[in-house]
């Protein structure tokens, strides 16, 4: 995709035009102030984000599809190892929040970290920053495509509810997603002209209501029915093996579900582009661990209560989406479906702000006198004067990449396996590795002391977990290629 060759092949190049482009003239600072009401202490536009908004964007971000697949690792684990996995994963997320916000501001001169692979290079410099943005960047473009084909798994389940209600459960109720696809990517493509995420805490709002609705209504649905007493088996082992489950099934099962856990609590790849949205006083790292405490918290709590009202309602059986397991009240379960929908087309475009960035900051560096990548051109529409700027480059670029995104979601709908990879892949550098490296170096603490030894065995935990999961999700990939047929899968 044109992020990759445009993104990744001039990495250090592009830092230091980005880098340059940040030094804003005082007559550019004018511009800004003229144009947007106000400049912040560098000269860029003024920021407006608070700890509400900032616990929006970091809710959006965290609570997402993969909320709904908890009952199913916690089946795969059992109760003890399943709700622990959980509790771990959390605290560790927040921990590694906790340290990267303060090094949302560079140690000595206190400049800004634009993006999280800023803050990389800023305390680690060399290559590691390159490996980073490598990393980050695919982990969003990735992101943006699983949440493509989630939404529209979650529109053809209202589809296939409307079909199951009028017909009956036994009716052949199969449709392909593709004609959802397309309109999720139309619908993105008039979203992602929104220039930047400073514009967007109305969409993260919404998205983020959304995201406790659904949550909501699938943690009621299974608290119903469990403590109505049909709940289903439940061990403190998970599903057992047997004729219908391998030992070997049952191990990749277990690292499958450690994986989704693990990516279910991380969203530290869009942590310093959250940042950057808030106000210069109170002090942002103040203010973002306020934040951080408030998503996780939130989110964790959601976790445990879907995760573990599904597992006691749904058993040993849960389906892959909570969902899934509940066909009635239908009205209710399609609002829940819809709810998906809705977040999700807001968590788009948290993930794909930073990469719209990182491509148009380079554009505007390479051509500063081309008009078709800098000019902004002012619209107005309808009687209350809506106003907005269109821009060339951005408008032909950002839908480029919806359209790219849309069809590969499109030619691969099991893409969820290769999420599933990247996220394993991710997790441990993005949230684990970076954010510790970046403490030690600010905080120099020696290599050999206790403190350093405490630091690399939480670095060597998350690496082997990360691992295992990444094994699992090659292994379900694998199967899943032998019944691929790009363009034709129907559900």
């Amino acid at each position: 995709m044109i992020v990759f060759t445009l993104g990744f092949a001039r990495m250090g190049e592009i830092d230091e035009e980005i880098e340059q482009a940040n030094n804003i003239s005082s007559m550019d600072a004018q511009a800004y102030k003229v144009a947007d009401g106000g400049v912040d202490d560098d000269g860029r536009p003024k920021r407006t984000g608070t700890v509400w908004t900032a616990s929006a964007h970091i809710v959006t971000a965290i609570v997402g599809s993969g909320v709904l697949s908890l009952a199913w690792g916690i089946a795969q684990l059992g109760w003890i190892t399943g709700v622990s996995t959980l509790l771990i994963f959390s605290s560790i997320s927040l921990y590694s929040s906790g340290l990267l916000a303060d090094c949302y501001r560079a140690p000595l001169s206190g400049k800004r970290n634009y993006t999280y692979r800023a803050a990389v290079k800023t305390y680690l410099g060399g290559r590691k920053h390159k490996i980073c943005g490598l990393v980050q960047y695919v982990l969003l473009v990735g992101m943006v495509v699983g949440y493509t084909i989630t939404a529209a798994i979650s529109m053809l389940a209202i589809q296939k509810s409307n079909c199951f209600q009028k017909r009956g459960h036994g009716a052949q109720c199969k449709f392909s997603n593709n004609p959802f696809m397309i309109g999720i990517g139309i619908v993105e493509i008039f979203l992602s002209q929104i220039p930047n995420i400073h514009k967007l805490s109305w969409l993260s709002i919404i998205a983020a209501i959304m995201s406790v609705s659904y949550a909501g209504i699938g943690m009621g649905l299974a608290f119903t029915k469990a403590v109505s007493g049909h709940g289903e088996t439940t061990s403190l082992t998970g599903e057992e093996i047997g004729p219908n489950l391998t030992a070997a099934d049952k191990v990749w099962g277990m690292f499958s579900a450690i994986g989704n856990i693990a990516f279910a609590c991380a969203y530290l790849q869009i942590l310093i582009e959250i940042q950057d949205t808030l106000k210069s006083s109170p002090p942002e790292n103040k203010v973002m661990k306020k934040a951080n405490i408030i998503a996780t918290l939130t989110a964790t709590t959601l976790y445990m209560l879907c995760g573990c009202f599904g597992y006691a309602a749904l058993g040993n059986g849960a389906p892959g989406n909570l969902l899934a397991g509940f066909y009635k009240p239908f009205w209710l379960v399609d609002m829940a479906n819809s709810f998906i929908v809705v977040h999700l087309l807001g968590a788009y475009q948290v993930m794909a702000q930073p990469v719209f960035y990182v491509i148009e900051s380079w554009a505007s560096t390479r051509w500063p006198k081309s008009k078709f990548v800098t000019k902004e051109y002012p619209v107005t529409i309808g009687k209350n004067n809506l106003k907005f700027s269109v821009n060339l480059f951005r408008l032909t670029w950002r839908t480029i990449f919806v359209v790219m995104a849309t069809l590969l979601s499109m030619a691969l709908p099991f893409f969820n396996e290769v999420l599933g990879l990247l996220g394993a892949l991710a997790y441990w550098p993005l949230t684990v590795y970076f954010p510790l490296e970046m403490y030690i170096a600010q905080k120099n603490i020696k290599r050999g002391t206790s403190w350093w030894f405490g630091l690399q065995l939480l670095n060597l935990v998350c690496f082997l977990a990360a691992l295992g999961a990444a094994c699992s999700s090659i292994h379900g990939l694998y199967k899943a290629l032998h019944t691929y047929k790009p363009l034709k899968v129907t559900q």
